[in-house]
């Protein structure tokens, strides 16, 4: 028969551990816009990969040096998200520890507390990678001056 403090303090346990599922939750949501980013990265190195090949001159190399940032965003992204899944593991590894302390009566305080920093230098180093790589991405966006400098003729709108 279960004794009414162990369930007391099985529910501090599960109150503790709500915590630490709330940032496994914004992983997710993290992972999710880094996979769409990288969806979106990598598409855009297949359309200009195509142009690169009927390309010349200035043209080709610009299409060149764009596609080497291009391999770089990825390689970061990658990263950033094998940095936010080893983060997700660690803090799944947070919760299950402090649950097998509280069964076990061992103190685990330290090896607990060493796994939740851990997680946030990782989760750190993931959005560190993500602000670089939107750097690196921000620094590709173009508007031609053509088009800044582009002006509608009065009649050319029919007026």
């Amino acid at each position: 028969m279960i004794e009414p403090n162990d369930v007391t303090s099985l529910g501090q346990t599960i109150e503790l551990a709500i915590a630490p599922v709330f940032l496994l939750v914004a992983a997710g949501g993290f992972l999710n816009v880094l996979a769409g980013r990288l969806h979106r990265i990598v598409d855009r190195a297949r359309s200009r990969g195509q142009i690169l090949i009927e390309a010349t001159g200035h043209q080709h190399q610009s299409i060149q040096q764009e596609l080497r940032a291009i391999d770089r965003r990825i390689g970061l992204v990658n990263a950033a998200i094998g940095l936010v899944v080893l983060a997700a593991v660690l803090i799944c590894l947070v919760v299950i520890l402090m649950f097998a302390a509280k069964m076990t009566d061992v103190i685990l305080f330290d090896v607990i507390s060493g796994l939740f920093a851990l997680a946030m230098i990782s989760i750190a180093a993931g959005f560190t990678l993500f602000l670089i790589e939107t750097r690196i991405a921000s620094r590709w966006i173009h508007v031609s001056s053509d088009l800044l400098e582009h002006r509608v003729m009065m009649d050319e709108m029919g007026d």
